[in-house]
């Protein structure tokens, strides 16, 4: 199984660590505690690994569509005020990223970052409504040459941290890595108004696979 980057140095840290305290468990504790501790590190290590795992996918390129920022279960599908950037009425798609999934994130759509921003804020739990605009956050808007998108990683209760790639000015590609927030998060997609969305409430998606919406 592969590991995302992101993962290297905390497994690394927390191998270390459940190293030395079964150590000190061999010494000073009954064999029947000792053999306990390693079935439950060993579970919450295979748990670590698969958090941070890096799948295979195919590297997918069509300048028609967009494609899903991260793993999930679409959660928001609705018509709203973005008041960062745009500053009108934008369709907004959001993604929910539970423990179970992985938590790369992706650039949906190729073209320029023409705005990032990173917000400190608080940890609510990511379904909640004023989650995108409270909680620590970043915001990417893209610029393909003939339509602006903006995304957002919001950490959440468990995710308190999120990483981003993006720089403003950089050029990017369809499906090239944007980010990874860990322990549990979501994404929010604003797009132009009338923009044909393909996806359903409660519908599960795999980023950089799942066709979102197609651009005009």
């Amino acid at each position: 199984m592969r590991i995302h980057k992101e993962g290297h140095s905390m497994l690394t840290k927390t191998l270390l660590l459940m190293v030395a305290v079964l150590a000190i468990l061999f010494f000073f504790t009954p064999l029947y505690v000792y053999g306990a501790s390693i079935i439950v590190f060993g579970l919450l290590y295979i748990f670590l690994l698969r958090f941070f795992r890096f799948p295979h996918r195919p590297q997918l390129a069509d300048d028609g569509v967009l494609y899903a920022p991260a793993d999930g279960t679409v959660v928001v599908i609705e018509k709203t005020f973005e008041d960062e950037f745009f500053k009108d009425e934008r369709i907004q798609v959001s993604i929910f990223m539970s423990v179970w999934n992985v938590h790369i994130n992706w650039y949906p759509i190729k073209g320029i970052v023409e705005y990032f921003r990173h917000h400190h804020g608080k940890f609510m739990v990511a379904w909640h409504p004023k989650s995108s605009t409270e909680n620590e956050r970043t915001t990417v808007v893209i610029n393909n040459g003939s339509t602006k998108i903006l995304l957002r990683q919001i950490a959440g209760l468990l995710a308190r941290r999120i990483v981003c790639y993006a720089k403003e000015g950089e050029k990017i590609e369809q499906n090239q890595q944007m980010g990874f927030i860990k322990f549990g998060s979501r994404v929010d997609i604003f797009l132009p108004v009338g923009t044909k969305v393909e996806v359903s409430l409660n519908q599960k998606t795999v980023g950089s696979q799942t066709v979102i919406a197609r651009l005009k």
